[in-house]
């Protein structure tokens, strides 16, 4: 089944802001913010261009299990580079391919060099799941007859 729809479809139906955090900060100021934000990443800024996505994965992975303490790390310590972006203008089926492909679960937005946005495997099963509902609707649609033919 294809999935219809673009960043910027997401985008515009999510609510809330997209938190930063800079290379420079501490891992435990970025953690800090994420649960005062209620977030499960940061885009990571630097001279205002994105050079990664900071989450609670890379926290989990890079410091606690490596013996690391989240007040002497740095963000930009932990991230991976290049960030792995994608345009509002990109389909969601580009977004799950490249999240496969890299093994990442956030996809900062840009376009035109700045930052608009942040989506997540979530939003992405989230708008794979209200598609694959309104299809089924239209065939139920369909099949009872009320579409004229």
């Amino acid at each position: 089944m294809e999935i219809h729809g673009t960043v910027y479809d997401i985008l515009h139906n999510k609510s809330g802001e997209t938190w930063i955090t800079r290379p420079e900060d501490s891992v435990y100021d970025a953690i800090r913010q994420m649960g005062e934000k209620n977030v499960g990443a940061l885009v990571v800024m630097e001279d205002g261009q994105v050079v990664g996505v900071l989450s609670e994965r890379d926290y989990s992975r890079k410091v606690v299990l490596q013996g690391r303490t989240s007040r002497n790390t740095r963000v930009g310590e932990i991230i991976s580079r290049p960030a792995i972006t994608v345009g509002c203008h990109d389909r969601i089926e580009t977004c799950m391919q490249l999240m496969t492909q890299h093994r990442v679960r956030h996809l900062p937005v840009v376009d035109d060099g700045e930052l608009v946005g942040l989506v997540s495997i979530g939003d992405l099963v989230s708008w794979v799941m209200s598609s694959q509902r309104h299809t089924i609707q239209q065939l139920q649609g369909y099949i009872a007859g009320e579409y004229p033919g």
